[in-house]
C-alpha cells in the first residue's frame, strides 16, 4: 500500500500492517529515504531518515535497530541495551519478547520478519529481522533464525517477506543457479532472455515451510528491480537501502 498520510506527502511504508494485536510489520519505500549509513546519503541524512521513519512508526526516537549485514549467517540477540548506531555485525536480529523494534536493510535481497504467537495468546512475542540474500539463503540463515526462536520459548511462528529481487531479473551463471538448486530446485529460473537466474523469495519461503514457519501475506508485493518506487542495487548501486520493519505498539 502507498496512501497519502498528509497534503504533499506520501507514505514511508511499501506496505504496514498490524499482523497481530499490538504488533506491526512494514516495508519501506524509496519514499522513506535512504537509510543505511555504507550507501549513498550522508550520515547526517541517513540520521534524519531513520528519525523520521521512528516518528511515524510511533516508537521512541533512536529505539529502532539495525544491523551491519555482511551476508553470513550470524543472528544475534537483542537484549534491550543500546547498541551504537551501526549495530552488530550480523545478517540477523532476534528479540525474545518483541520488545525491541527491528531493522532490516535491503536493495534486491529478500527482507523477511519473523514473529511468535503474541503473548496474549500464549506465545513469547518474539520476532526477528533477517537479511536472506543469496550467500544467506545458502549458507542457512533462516534455519539459525528459527533455532534463536525456538530456543527463546517461540512455538507458533510466521514470516513476512518483502519486496525483493524477482526470478526474472536476478541474473547469475549457471553454475551459480545450479549450485543453489541442487537443494532449493524451486530456485532456478530464467531471465526472458532465457540466462540463468535465482529466485530468492522462493527459495526463502522453502526454507521458511520446511522450517515449520508459515509465511503469511504481504499485499502489492514486486520486485524491486522493476518498481522505481524501490531501491535496488542492480538497477541502481549505491542510490540506497529500504528497511523491513518490526515494533510493538502495546
Amino acid at each position: 500500500m502507498n496512501p497519502s498520510v498528509g497534503p504533499g506527502r506520501t507514505s514511508p511504508f511499501h506496505w504496514e500492517e498490524e499482523v497481530r494485536p499490538g504488533l506491526r510489520v512494514a516495508f519501506t519505500a524509496a519514499a522513506a529515504g535512504n537509510l543505511a549509513l555504507h550507501v549513498g546519503s550522508d550520515a547526517p541524512s541517513v540520521q534524519a531518515n531513520r528519525r523520521l521513519l521512528e516518528v511515524e512508526m510511533g516508537v521512541p526516537v533512536a529505539s529502532l535497530r539495525f544491523m551491519s549485514q555482511t551476508h553470513s549467517k550470524r543472528v544475534v540477540l537483542v537484549d534491550g541495551d543500546r547498541t551504537p548506531t551501526r549495530g552488530p555485525d550480523a545478517d540477523g536480529l532476534v528479540s525474545p519478547r518483541g520488545e525491541e523494534p527491528l531493522a532490516v536493510l535491503v536493495a534486491d535481497c529478500v527482507p523477511i520478519i519473523l514473529a511468535d504467537a503474541s503473548r496474549s495468546e500464549g506465545g513469547t512475542g518474539a520476532t526477528a529481522a533477517v537479511h536472506a540474500g543469496r550467500a544467506g539463503i545458502g549458507n542457512g540463515i533462516l534455519a539459525e533464525a528459527v533455532r534463536l526462536l525456538t530456543r527463546a520459548g517461540a512455538h507458533d511462528l510466521a514470516a513476512w517477506i518483502g519486496p525483493s529481487v524477482c526470478g526474472s531479473c536476478y541474473e547469475v551463471p549457471e553454475d551459480m543457479m545450479t549450485d543453489l538448486a541442487r537443494d532449493l530446485p524451486m530456485a532456478a529460473s530464467r531471465t526472458p532472455q532465457g540466462t540463468p537466474a535465482l529466485d530468492l523469495p522462493a527459495a526463502a519461503r522453502e526454507q521458511l515451510r520446511r522450517s515449520g514457519v508459515r509465511v503469511e501475506a504481504v499485499a502489492g508485493n514486486s520486485c524491486t528491480v522493476e518498481n522505481t518506487g524501490l531501491f535496488s542495487h542492480r538497477r541502481a548501486p549505491g542510490e540506497g537501502r529500504i528497511a523491513g520493519l518490526v515494533w510493538r505498539t502495546s
